[in-house]
């Protein structure tokens, strides 16, 4: 794991290129295909549901009791929704949510078709909260797995414009189908929306290994939780990218709430400009999504996601003086655009800077966070209008969030200047992995990933470094020094010696490819000094960035020497069809 979470990849590939390798993977694809049907559905019964209760009770406290409903158990399962994602199989648990959802709205159907009690139907809606709580942390931690490092803000920012798309497709398409037909209908189709979402999701070929950091799985549910929580504590960078994302999410929250005021006494539209102004928020984030990836791709961040923060909150204060319909929609445009960009660009953040066996428990503590955020900005605000008018409160819901923002511009840049500290620092290690056929071709990012994962290791003439027959666990660059290869191969006779390598060099990278035992010795002849790289964090280095042809000939040539009857896996595996292709 490292400190450093604001990084991003150099010299970025042409306007939209990013995108369109994204969506050449296959897998990707699907997930987002799925997202987006599963989301539609999801708003189109959000809509169904207020409608249900209001007709059925007449009362907004009865729908307020709805959203509560739906917002609290998210907050209180997203935790350990986390924690879920990564002792399952996320696939399998993603697609088992699709159909408990469904299987939640079929109760829904039937509590709307018999006029069953209201209490009722917010049970199954909370119910439905925590099924879906899990599909957040795990699509977040499955995302890094489906695309190259380059590409990651890209995927984001297309799973960034789905949410914002569906927030206005959603909502359009459940009122349509509430004028056409009945609540009932709306619940329906949002179950199919969901077992569509399963057939799709249960076709991704990449699958993630379950894994258990918490005292090999006896911790309690509280300790279980508290990895995220504590992962995100130990990271400065991760602690402020949170905060910021809270603050945005904690703005929406006050919107849902400002607008309808805004809509009434500003603008003369109604209830119904809350549709409109909320319906521009998502239009800025789709239109913004094209840029985003760009913006990632920039060395220095603390800027950009501070003008991210100030534009979703200063533009608030314009609604003071704005009664134009019209204008105060291009406003929000203009606000979903830039809160868009700080989500897009932490999440992108978090996801380079968290170990992979802990980022679903850390994206369950985040969706927590702002989920958390929305609520209390939800709740808050209807106390300071009401007591102190909608000035008051846009002023308010304006100038104090921007505040916070420009307070933690400080902490951003120390981060932007560790980052470029640590950029320095491995330019050395990331200079030499250039050199080595190894690498030809490799991604500066992953390089310097890779850079910062070695461990420095030294030799002295005559020790053995690695033992032929023992279990394969890193790959071991030589630095400084001169080594001597030897092996008893297949035969299993005397030990001879096959080759003398001088630095720089690099051995070990066969037992790691192939997951076999070692299948040559080496000795150190000199002084040597080495650096160790995980042999699991270059087979997701080689998987990111596909090996170099000049690797896989050194490769079927040493093993060729020692085990000629073997032929490697790995090197099969690099004549398949590429990524682009199948999504693998």
């Amino acid at each position: 794991m490292t400190t450093e979470a604001i990084e991003a990849p150099q010299g970025r590939s042409p306007w939209m290129a990013g995108y369109r390798s994204v969506l050449r993977r296959r897998d990707i694809r699907r997930l987002l295909a799925a997202l987006l049907i599963s989301s539609t559905g999801d708003w189109a019964y959000n809509v169904a549901l207020l409608a249900f209760l209001f007709d059925r009770t007449h009362s907004l406290a009865w729908v307020g009791a709805a959203s509560l409903g739906r917002f609290i158990p998210s907050v209180l399962a997203s935790p350990y929704a986390g924690v879920l994602a990564e002792r399952t199989e996320r696939i399998r648990m993603m697609v088992s949510s699709d159909l408990l959802s469904a299987l939640l709205q079929g109760g829904l159907v039937v509590v709307a078709v018999t006029k069953g009690p209201p209490v009722l139907a917010i049970v199954l809606a909370a119910l439905a909260s925590v099924s879906g709580s899990v599909y957040q942390p795990a699509t977040a931690a499955t995302i890094p797995s489906l695309v190259t490092e380059d590409d990651l803000a890209a995927a984001n920012a297309l799973s960034a414009a789905i949410d914002q798309l569906v927030s206005l497709l959603g909502p359009a398409i459940g009122a349509l189908l509430l004028v056409a037909a009945s609540p009932a209908a709306v619940f329906g189709v949002d179950g199919v929306s969901f077992v569509l979402s399963a057939l799709i999701v249960v076709t991704i070929r990449t699958r993630s290994h379950p894994v258990d950091v918490t005292e090999g799985g006896t911790a309690g549910i509280l300790g279980q939780m508290m990895v995220g929580a504590r992962t995100i504590a130990s990271l400065p960078a991760a602690r402020l990218l949170v905060a910021y994302c809270a603050l945005v999410s904690f703005v929406y929250g006050t919107d849902t709430v400002l607008f309808v005021a805004v809509s009434v006494h500003k603008l003369g539209t109604g209830t119904h400009g809350f549709g409109y102004l909320l319906g521009g928020l998502g239009v800025g984030g789709v239109v913004m999504a094209a840029a985003v990836d760009r913006l990632a791709g920039l060395s220095r961040l603390a800027l950009i996601i501070l003008l991210g923060a100030l534009g979703y909150t200063l533009p608030t204060a314009l609604l003071i003086v704005i009664h134009s319909p019209a204008l105060a929609f291009v406003v929000e445009v203009f606000r979903g655009g830039a809160t868009l960009v700080v989500d897009v660009l932490a999440i992108t953040a978090l996801q380079r800077a968290v170990a992979p066996d802990l980022i679903a428990r850390v994206f369950g503590i985040f969706f927590a966070f702002m989920i958390g955020a929305i609520s209390l900005g939800a709740l808050i605000t209807p106390a300071i209008t009401s007591g102190f008018g909608v000035n008051a409160a846009l002023w308010t819901m304006s100038l104090g969030p921007a505040v916070i923002a420009l307070l933690g511009f400080p902490a951003l840049l120390g981060i932007d200047r560790q980052t470029a500290a640590r950029a320095r620092e491995l330019e050395p290690k990331v200079a030499l992995l250039e050199t080595l056929g190894l690498f030809r071709g490799a991604r500066r990012p992953i390089l310097e990933r890779l850079a910062g994962s070695a461990k420095p290791a030294t030799f002295t003439p005559g020790t053995r470094i690695i033992t032929e027959g023992e279990a394969a666990d890193a790959l071991y660059i030589l630095v400084e020094g001169q080594v001597q290869v030897s092996a008893r191969g297949e035969v299993s006779g005397e030990e001879r010696p096959i080759r003398i390598m001088q630095a720089p060099a690099y051995f070990g990278e066969i037992g790691v490819l192939e997951r076999i035992p070692r299948t040559a010795s080496v000795t150190a002849i000199t002084p040597c000094r080495c650096e160790l790289i995980d042999g699991e964090l270059l087979l997701d280095a080689l998987t990111a960035s596909p090996a170099s042809s000049s690797l896989m000939e050194s490769a079927r040539s040493r093993l060729a020497v020692t085990h000629p009857s073997r032929q490697l896996k790995f090197a099969e595996a690099d004549q398949s069809p590429p990524p682009a292709a199948d999504g693998q």
